[in-house]
C-alpha cells in the first residue's frame, strides 16, 4: 500500500456549505484519507429504527469528488441517549460500584448482550448500505478501546458473565477452588453463583481471583469487536481496523487484532509526556515540546506486531490537545518528525486529528490542521511538506531487525494484581529496556509471547514475563540468539501460583530464585563496573557463568546463550548491559546523543533530533525537531 497522509472530519459539526472547501483544501495539502463517522449514531438513527443517512451520503460525495479515500467508523463507542432508556444496565460501573453515565462517550459495558446485539446490528445496517461502496477504502469498529478505564466494568452483566465464564474454565466448584487457593481465608465457594466480582473487598481480593476477571474482561474487549468485525465482512472487502492508544494496556491487543487486517493506534506525543509515561522533571522539562523520544516509536513497533505487519496512526497530534494536565504546543518542525517517524516504522498512513479546531463540547480546546475559523494552523504547513516529500523517499518498508523484546499484556495485570513494589510496573519495565536498546541506534521488533519462531534475531530480550508460553520456550531453545530472561521470569502459574520448580522455572536457563526484595526509591544495589540494580532485586542461585556481580558478590546476570538478569537495571546498568549484548551479537552499537534516534528502513537510514538544539553525527547536522535522512550503504 502506497505511503499516504490522511485526517479526521466531522462534517456533522460543520455547516453543509462548509464541506466542499474542507474536501478541497484537503486534497490540496496532500491528504489523500479521511475518517468519518465513528461518533455519529444519534445522527444516523435519531430514534430506535429510524433511520438518516442522507446528510451521510452526501458528505461522502462531496469528500469522494475531491479524491479523498474514506474510512467509516462504526459508532459504537457513543450510543445515543435512547440506547440507555432501552437497555438502562448496560452502563458500565466502577469499582466503586457507581454506574458511568451518560454526558461524554464510552458509556457501555461491554459484556452487556443487549448492547452487544445493537452494535452487531448497527454495523449490518452499515455494512447493507456502504459495504459495496469502493469510497469506503477502510473500515474502523468502534473507538479506542479501553480509553477512560472502560475495559473493567463491576456491572451485573459482568457478574453474570464472568460466572458462566469461571464454570466453563473450571467445571465445578471444587476445581475452582483447588486452583485458587480457596483455603486461605476461609474463601471457599460451593456453587459458581456465589462467586462476586473482585471489588470493594476489605483488604486484596485473591490475585487468582482478580487475574481471572482481568483475563475475562479482555476476553469481553475481543468478543465485542469480532461481532462486528464479522458482521461487516458479509459485506464488505475493504480492510477493517480498530485505533487503539498508547500504553492502553488493560486488554490484549493482539487478541483483538487477530480479526482485523490493519492495526491503528493514535499518537498524542505531548499529552503522553505529561500523562502516561514515568520519567524525572529534567527529561520532562528537556523534552516538553517534542514528546519522549522513545514512547511513540515503541507503539510503532508494538502495533506493527499487532497489525502482523500493517499498521497506522490514526489520530496524529498537530497541537496542543485538550485532555493532559498541562497542554503545551509542539516545537516547529515536531508534527512533520512524528509523521516521519512512523514512516520509518512502516506506517502505510499518518491521518491527523483533526481538520478543524473545534469551537464547542469537551474537545475545544483541542487543536486541528485549521482553526475554529478555518485559517491555517501551524501543523497544516508541516502535514504539506510532508506530503510533498514523501514521493522524495522509495518505499523500502522496516528494515530487518536483528533485536527483539517480548510484550505480553497478561504480564502487565499480574503486575497491577500483585505488584509487590509500589513502583514495580512491568510496562516501564520493559519499556527501560526498549529505550536502552533506542540509545545504541539499533532497530527493534516487538514480539508476542505466543512468538514461535526466533530464528530472525541475534538478541532477544524478555523481561518480566509472568508465565513462559510452551512454543516460546521451544523457539528459545531452537534459536542461536542470545536470549535474556528475567527479572520477574516465569514466575506464576496460569492460576497465579508460584511454580512448583522456583522461578524461572525453566532448564533453558541454570538459576534458581531463591528471594525476592522490592527496593523503596531511595535503595539500589549498586553493580561491580558501574550502574546499580534499582526497585527489584533477586537472590539466585546458579552455578553457570557468572557475567555481573553486585559489588558485594551477589549475582546479577548468569548463564550462556540463555542468561538470566536477576534485578531491574538503572539507565547506566542498562547502557553497559545492552553494549555488551549487541558486542556479543555482532551488532554496531551507535552510542546517540540523548536527543538522537535512528531508523533503518531497507534503503534508508533516518535521523531524528528530539532535541532543541542542532546535532551532528556521522557527518549529519540535524536542526532541532529535524529529520534527515540518506541512502544505506548497505542498501546499494
Amino acid at each position: 500500500m502506497k505511503r499516504a497522509l490522511g485526517v479526521c472530519y466531522y462534517p456533522e459539526h460543520w455547516a453543509e456549505d462548509h464541506w466542499a472547501d474542507d474536501a478541497r483544501r484537503m486534497a490540496e495539502a496532500g491528504l489523500s484519507w479521511v475518517r468519518v463517522g465513528e461518533f455519529a449514531w444519534s445522527l444516523l438513527e435519531p430514534a430506535p429504527g429510524e433511520f438518516d443517512f442522507d446528510w451521510m451520503d452526501r458528505a461522502i460525495d462531496i469528500l469522494a469528488q475531491a479524491g479523498l479515500k474514506i474510512v467509516l467508523g462504526t459508532p459504537t463507542a457513543t450510543p445515543p441517549r435512547w440506547m440507555l432508556d432501552k437497555y438502562p444496565d448496560m452502563l458500565a460501573i466502577d469499582t466503586d460500584g457507581h454506574p458511568r453515565k451518560f454526558g461524554s462517550r464510552r458509556h457501555y459495558c461491554f459484556s452487556h448482550q443487549g448492547y452487544l446485539d445493537e452494535c452487531r446490528r448497527i454495523a449490518r445496517v452499515l455494512g447493507e448500505r456502504y459495504g459495496g461502496d469502493d469510497r469506503i477504502a477502510a473500515w474502523q469498529i468502534d473507538n479506542e478501546y479501553g480509553c477512560h478505564d472502560t475495559t473493567l466494568s463491576y456491572s451485573q452483566s459482568a457478574q453474570t458473565g464472568f460466572r458462566d465464564w469461571l464454570a466453563q474454565r473450571y467445571q465445578s466448584p471444587e476445581a475452582l477452588n483447588a486452583a485458587w487457593g480457596n483455603a486461605f481465608w476461609s474463601m471457599q465457594y460451593r456453587d459458581f453463583d456465589e462467586v462476586d466480582l473482585p471489588n470493594q473487598t476489605v483488604t486484596e481480593p485473591n490475585p487468582a481471583h482478580e487475574m481471572a476477571f482481568r483475563r475475562y474482561s479482555s476476553e469481553q474487549v475481543a468478543r465485542f469487536n469480532a461481532v462486528q468485525a464479522k458482521e461487516l465482512r458479509t459485506w464488505t472487502n475493504a480492510p477493517l481496523l480498530h485505533n487503539y492508544m498508547g500504553r492502553e494496556l488493560d486488554f490484549d491487543h493482539y487478541a483483538v487484532g487477530a480479526d482485523l487486517d490493519i492495526a491503528s493506534w493514535d499518537s498524542y506525543p505531548l499529552g503522553f509526556l505529561m500523562d502516561r509515561i514515568e520519567c524525572d522533571d529534567a527529561t520532562r522539562a528537556a523534552f516538553l515540546r517534542q514528546g519522549h523520544p522513545d514512547f511513540q516509536a515503541f507503539h510503532h513497533d508494538l502495533y506493527r506486531t499487532v497489525g502482523r505487519g500493517r499498521w497506522w496512526v490514526m489520530e496524529q497530534q498537530p497541537g496542543p490537545v485538550n485532555w493532559a494536565p498541562w497542554n503545551p504546543a509542539p516545537l516547529p518542525g515536531m508534527v512533520r518528525l512524528w509523521s516521519w517517524e512512523a514512516f520509518a516504522h512502516g506506517a502505510e498512513v499518518v491521518s491527523y486529528f483533526r481538520w478543524r479546531q473545534v469551537p464547542f463540547a469537551q474537545e475545544q480546546m483541542h487543536t486541528g490542521l485549521l482553526r475554529t475559523d478555518a485559517s491555517d494552523a501551524q501543523a497544516l504547513a508541516e502535514a504539506t511538506q510532508v506530503a510533498r516529500e514523501l514521493a522524495e523517499v522509495p518505499e523500502a518498508g522496516t528494515a530487518s531487525a536483528k533485536v527483539a523484546i517480548v510484550f505480553d499484556y497478561a504480564s502487565q495485570w499480574a503486575c497491577e494484581v500483585q505488584p509487590q513494589g509500589a513502583d514495580f510496573d512491568y510496562f516501564n519495565l520493559v519499556f527501560s529496556a526498549y529505550r536502552a536498546l533506542r540509545r545504541q541506534g539499533v532497530s527493534i521488533d516487538i514480539l508476542s509471547p505466543e512468538t514461535t519462531d526466533l530464528s530472525d534475531y541475534a538478541l532477544v530480550l524478555i523481561p518480566g514475563l509472568m508465565l513462559l508460553p510452551e512454543a516460546l520456550q521451544v523457539a528459545m531453545k531452537a534459536a542461536q540468539a542470545r536470549v535474556v530472561l528475567g527479572p520477574r521470569f516465569n514466575c506464576r502459574s496460569a492460576e497465579f501460583r508460584i511454580p512448583d520448580q522456583l522461578p524461572p522455572a525453566t532448564d533453558l536457563v541454570d538459576a534458581k530464585v531463591t528471594l525476592t526484595e522490592s527496593l523503596p526509591p531511595s535503595a539500589s544495589i549498586a553493580a561491580k563496573g558501574g550502574g546499580a540494580i534499582i526497585r527489584w532485586w533477586e537472590h539466585i542461585e546458579s552455578v553457570a557463568t557468572r557475567h555481573v556481580e553486585a559489588v558485594d558478590g551477589q549475582l546479577i546476570l548468569s548463564g550462556d546463550r540463555i542468561q538470566y538478569l536477576a534485578g531491574w537495571p538503572d539507565d547506566a546498568l542498562w547502557n553497559l548491559l545492552v553494549t555488551d549484548w549487541l558486542a556479543d551479537a555482532n551488532i554496531d552499537a551507535l552510542k546517540l546523543p540523548d536527543s538522537l534516534r535512528v531508523r533503518d528502513t531497507a534503503t534508508h537510514r533516518f535521523f531524528f533530533n528530539y532535541g532543541s538544539e542542532t546535532v551532528t553525527f556521522e557527518g549529519e547536522k540535524i536542526p532541532p525537531a529535524g529529520v534527515v535522512w540518506h541512502a544505506r550503504e548497505s542498501a546499494g
